[in-house]
């Protein structure tokens, strides 16, 4: 029932189309999610998520774990992250992955909604730390297109492994466009 709402939702209502699908062989894995302009984006991984049957959590600030909200997130299948806390975040999210048998998260390698020179780089040392790999979630607003990538696992150098991911979104055109990574 759920899934049959999202579907109606994001195809009929909001008029979007989605271009390939989760590795349904794969049981851990990083969700590259991009470009990350817009509050509108988590909506649209929730209902992705469902329409697909896939478990994918998420990584959020601490403070959206707060009440009054703070329950409905991590009923979501949200984990906060304290990031004003010098602690080591990618460390404990591989020990997250390295815990769990089917662990699949998404992260929005911006860290924010804002303009960005460039992304961050704890998903890929996440990825790198359990040898997991990556799948961009590419949401283009300018096309109405959601495009899910074939797995790509990280060879540790980051030059070329960064040029593959970015090249999934260049020219891609998120909610707000003046916002998210420059190219």
């Amino acid at each position: 029932m759920w899934a049959a709402l999202a579907s109606f939702i994001l195809f009929k209502v909001w008029g979007w189309k989605v271009v390939g699908d989760f590795p349904r062989q794969l049981k851990k894995y990083i969700v590259v999610v991009g470009p990350h302009t817009s509050n509108w984006d988590f909506p649209f991984g929730i209902l992705l998520r469902t329409i697909r049957h896939v478990d994918v959590k998420f990584i959020g600030k601490s403070s959206l774990f707060r009440p009054p909200f703070g329950a409905i997130f991590r009923a979501l299948g949200g984990y906060p992250v304290d990031r004003s806390k010098s602690n080591n975040f990618v460390d404990a999210v591989v020990d997250i992955f390295n815990s769990k048998s089917e662990f699949i998260v998404a992260i929005t390698p911006e860290g924010t909604r804002k303009k960005v020179s460039e992304f961050k780089t704890g998903f890929y040392y996440i990825a790198l730390g359990a040898k997991v790999p990556l799948i961009s979630a590419i949401i283009d607003y300018g096309t109405k297109t959601v495009t899910l990538t074939e797995p790509y696992y990280p060879t540790g150098n980051k030059e070329v492994d960064f040029e593959h991911i970015l090249n999934h979104f260049r020219g891609i055109k998120g909610k707000n466009p003046e916002n998210g990574i420059f190219f």
